[in-house]
């Protein structure tokens, strides 16, 4: 069975995460097939949007899978321990540099990996019963991982950000909601439509204008300052505009 499912209606892509008896928990061929779809996704023009949602699991994504891949890892070599935590750190990474915005569709617990997932989408939608965790810091290991002392600081600012990393402690959908992690709170069962629809306005956008915003907000978060933001959307404004200039003289 695959551990992950993606299908394409159109320029929406919709990618599943596929192991609902295990809380949709990581493993090694998880991790395998989702390095897989980054790369697929990587030049891919046909996909503009992907939604991702964790499907039938009784929670969005539960982490590493601590029953196989965590022992796993702690039985490895030390060198091919790290060589494993850094391909899962690369899901985080894999996300933002994918050109397509990634609207996340959380349901239950997110907890690790899961919450970093959420954390390196681009939009978030939450059931109401939505729960987030940096697990790490329960289990004996830094509250730091997977990229959440990057995301979350960014997302929530940092004060309520350092409080969640550093307790271990759930942050439900309403705080969420009311800190600015997410975008709605609907019906579990609304969690698709309302992001396909969120997804379909993008889809009605110029597509390069859609890949190099989320370029633009990648840099520009970590900017030097206000003149390295304006030289990036400068350049990204004029390209797209002599791009659409150069098409409407085509079609005269």
């Amino acid at each position: 069975m695959d551990k992950i499912i993606f299908k394409q209606e159109g320029p929406i892509g919709y990618l599943t995460l596929n192991r609902p008896d295990k809380y949709n928990a990581v493993d090694k061929e998880m991790l395998c097939e989702f390095e897989e779809f980054i790369n697929a996704r990587m030049y891919d023009n046909s996909v503009c949007v992907i939604i991702l949602d964790g499907g039938d699991a009784k929670g969005f994504c539960a982490g590493l899978d601590m029953q196989t891949f965590g022992p796993q890892i702690f039985d490895m070599q030390p060198v091919d321990a790290y060589n494993a935590q850094v391909r899962l750190s690369r899901m985080m990474l894999g996300l933002r540099k994918i050109p397509q915005p990634v609207i996340c569709c959380v349901h239950g617990a997110a907890a690790g990996i899961g919450f970093s997932l959420a954390m390196a989408s681009d939009i978030r939608i939450l059931a109401e019963d939505a729960k987030f965790c940096a697990a790490y810091i329960n289990i004996g290991l830094g509250g730091a991982d997977m990229a959440s002392s990057y995301f979350l600081p960014r997302l929530i600012g940092s004060g309520r950000a350092n409080e969640f990393l550093l307790t271990g402690n759930w942050m439900n959908a309403k705080e969420a909601m009311n800190l600015g992690f997410a975008s709605r709170i609907v019906q579990k069962t609304e969690m698709i439509e309302t992001a396909t629809g969120i997804a379909k306005v993008m889809t009605g956008k110029n597509p390069l204008g859609l890949r190099m915003t989320k370029e633009a907000i990648n840099i520009n978060i970590d900017a030097g300052g206000l003149e390295a933001c304006l030289q990036m959307e400068d350049r990204n404004q004029m390209m797209l505009a002599f791009g659409l200039h150069l098409n409407k003289k085509k079609k005269e």
